[in-house]
């Protein structure tokens, strides 16, 4: 984690180098680590990075349109970037779905990685502005991605239109967990959940599930038995790639499935499985976890820390945030 920090530009003069998703991960095990200090200045180098334009964007100043002195005040009012590659799709550009996944704007489900980093720093150092700013965060999520009783799963830096209008398998679930663990609103996210249309084969979105089947505790008994039976179809689906070397296996999904049976040990030995063979330097001597490696490195400290100490981590926003 030191490493990332240094390399991305948290605590050196290298560029800045900010992903929402990495960074909201990284926050949480910057907290686990006992290193708030580091938690702290990623948390101001995200919102003066992703909560403004583009440095290629003609555009200037806070991507909500607030001044340079309410910006600073509330820095999440208008979202957050993601901090992809490529500028977002221009309103005349056409569509391309390939291109799409390069292509800034804001997820849904970024948000919600991020408001729950927010709370947990709020909780960690007992500064009400974290927790102020999670909330603000979500108010314009809500505002923005919910549409017409469905939720866009891709909207533009500044939240004026969507980039991709189709609905995210997981965002309402993630919504409707996330708000109940902040105290707002949750029941239009819960009617857009279909229990019996959770099932993913893909190991990070098992690892979602598990997650959030976590997270949702006994606040809804039934959606969380769906949850955790979705999990297991899931389980059933995926393939563990045994026989595919490194190079063609993508870490942090994978990854992603380990933090989630830290949650929920549906497989222990699955779990076990995975984590040594991203924890093997020979691993991530491949090409595909170097070309990945903030994001890759960041998630394997998560289900490290999870691995040894699930509660120093943190599965829930009160007391702890599983981000």
């Amino acid at each position: 984690m030191e490493r990332f920090a240094e390399r991305t530009g948290v605590t050196s003069v290298e560029p800045q180098r900010r992903y929402l998703w990495t960074d909201a991960f990284a926050v949480g095990n910057f907290i686990a680590l006992d290193r708030v200090d580091l938690a702290l200045r990623l948390v101001d180098r995200v919102h003066h990075v992703l909560g403004r334009h583009r440095d290629d964007d003609p555009r200037r100043g806070w991507i909500s349109g607030l001044s340079e002195t309410e910006g600073e005040a509330h820095p999440t009012a208008g979202g957050l970037r993601i901090g992809k590659d490529l500028p977002e799709r221009a309103p005349d550009e056409p569509f391309s779905e390939q291109l799409e996944w390069e292509r800034d704007g804001q997820y849904f489900h970024y948000l919600t990685k991020w408001i729950l980093a927010l709370d947990r720093v709020g909780a960690a150092t007992g500064d009400a502005r974290y927790r102020t700013w999670a909330r603000e965060l979500a108010e314009v999520a809500r505002a923005r991605f919910v549409r017409d009783g469905r939720m866009v799963w891709k909207m533009s830096i500044d939240l004026s239109r969507p980039q991709v209008a189709t609905m995210g398998h997981h965002d309402p679930l993630e919504g409707y967990v996330t708000a109940l663990e902040l105290g707002v609103p949750a029941s239009d996210y819960r009617a857009m959940i279909d229990p019996r249309a959770l099932a993913t084969a893909d190991p990070l979105g098992i690892g979602g599930l598990l997650v959030d089947a976590h997270r949702l505790g006994d606040r809804d008994p039934a959606l969380r038995r769906a949850m955790l039976e979705a999990a297991r179809t899931g389980l059933a689906m995926y393939t563990p790639e045994r026989t595919i070397p490194a190079s063609r296996r993508l870490g942090f999904r994978e990854l992603g499935l380990v933090i989630g049976l830290c949650a929920e040990p549906l497989d222990a030995a699955l779990r076990n499985e995975l984590l040594d063979f991203w924890s093997d330097p020979v691993s991530r001597a491949a090409r595909t976890w170097r070309e990945h490696q903030d994001i890759n490195d960041v998630m394997l400290a998560t289900a490290l820390v999870k691995t040894e100490n699930p509660a120093v981590a943190g599965l829930s926003v009160r007391g702890a945030t599983q981000i």
